[in-house]
């Protein structure tokens, strides 16, 4: 009842995700705006995450999580049914934005379920639920398009997903009252109610606002957070450099999505081996040798693109920068868990989730633009510059803001 439904969403998902550009530009969108079309999915979960804060802090997770169902099934069939590419656009948008309620609302109730002392470890594997569904999607809509010749068949595969999770989290068994809050060391006590007469105000626990609360957190939001946003950015622009880089280089198809493949089978078998080590020896000792490896694989491979062995470099260099996005697994999920007031989570991790999902939006703006103005290798520099940057911030900033051991 906790990984399931992530997996069903995250299956349903990654079996779509390849096809958005290609349905649109089916459509009669051009190539820049099948790009645009594809992007919607991303904006509309940097749009959705302080709303989805505000809905799992008012209506719980799991009402939070048959809504976001509900409402991405119909989303789902405005994209199967759309007459036209501003209605697929919208539906691709509305689906993004369930996303983020869907990820908020799981990402809160492990944050206030989940012991410290194997915290990392629980959400690296939900991080890892995630990222089986959007590696193992691909697969099954490769299989689907031999089996029925048509893009539609992964569509009402995404919505057989959608129903089964609706299904599940609605009549299955609440996780919510099954397991019990961890109530941290500062909480206050609870005092069980004799009956006695009690004299003095009754004392209650204030629910702040999505914008009072990232007011209160500004210190914590506007640097650790930037640390965290530069990883996702560094994440983001390596699916972006890595099909772009193989294509500079004329290899063809194929062998591009082996190296990108054999890059994505590396990160994903890291995921749990992130989380003992951040359990074992801190946070820091996952954050610090990610972003060193990304950062450092991406300025390679800048210097790359003209040698004689640049095939070679790009499939050694495309598997290091696997190791570090998989070292990295379940990290932004751990630090917001660990930051994140224990008592209202939500509406914190609604927008430290907004803060990294905008660095992730924003580093394929960075790439196209400095691409065209400079190269892609000027590209690829830069975001290693931003990755080396964003190691130096984790180790400032995590020792000051999350605990390097669990108490």
């Amino acid at each position: 009842m906790v990984y399931l439904p992530t997996i069903l969403f995250a299956l349903g998902e990654g079996a779509v995700l390849p096809l958005i550009p290609i349905i649109a530009a089916k459509m009669g969108a051009d190539v820049a705006f099948a790009a645009l079309v594809a992007s919607a999915l991303v904006v509309g979960q940097l749009c959705g995450n302080l709303p989805a804060g505000w809905a799992v802090a008012r209506i719980g997770e799991r009402y939070t999580m048959v809504i976001a169902g509900l409402v991405s099934m119909v989303a789902v069939l405005g994209m199967l049914l759309a007459p036209t590419l501003g209605v697929f656009a919208a539906s691709v948008f509305m689906l993004g934005f369930c996303a983020a309620a869907f990820g908020l609302a799981r990402h809160a109730f492990m944050t206030t379920r989940v012991p410290i002392p194997f915290r990392a470890r629980a959400l690296s594997l939900l991080g890892g639920s995630f990222r089986l569904g959007i590696f193992i999607g691909p697969f099954v809509t490769a299989a689907l398009l031999q089996i029925f010749d048509g893009e539609d068949a992964s569509i009402w595969f995404f919505l057989a997903c959608l129903l089964v999770m609706v299904v599940l989290v609605t009549f299955g068994p609440d996780p919510e009252k099954l397991i019990a809050p961890v109530r941290a060391a500062s909480s206050p006590t609870i005092v069980e109610d004799t009956g006695e007469a009690v004299t003095g105000s009754i004392p209650t626990l204030a629910r702040a606002g999505i914008f009072r609360t990232m007011w209160h957190h500004r210190g914590v939001l506007g640097r650790l957070g930037l640390a965290a946003a530069s990883l996702s950015a560094v994440r983001s622009a390596r699916q972006v450099v890595l099909p772009l880089w193989g294509l500079s280089l004329g290899l063809d198809t194929q062998t591009i999505a082996l190296v990108v493949g054999v890059s994505g089978a590396i990160d994903f078998a890291l995921f749990y081996a992130s989380g003992q080590v951040m359990d074992r020896f801190g946070r820091l000792w996952a954050a610090m040798p990610a972003m060193v490896l990304m950062g450092a694989g991406f300025l390679a491979l800048s210097f790359t693109h003209e040698g004689d062995a640049a095939v070679l470099w790009f499939g050694m260099l495309a598997a290091v920068l696997g190791v570090g996005n998989g070292l990295s697994s379940g990290l932004l999920l751990t630090l917001g868990a660990d930051i994140a007031p224990q008592q209202e989570p939500a509406t914190f991790l609604g927008s430290w989730r907004t803060l990294t999902d905008a660095g992730g939006a924003i580093a394929p703006l960075i790439v196209a633009g400095v691409t065209a103005v400079a190269s892609l290798s000027a590209a690829s520099g830069v975001m290693g510059v931003v990755g080396l940057l964003g190691a130096a911030g984790f180790i400032r900033w995590i020792p000051r803001f999350s605990p390097r051991r669990p108490e």
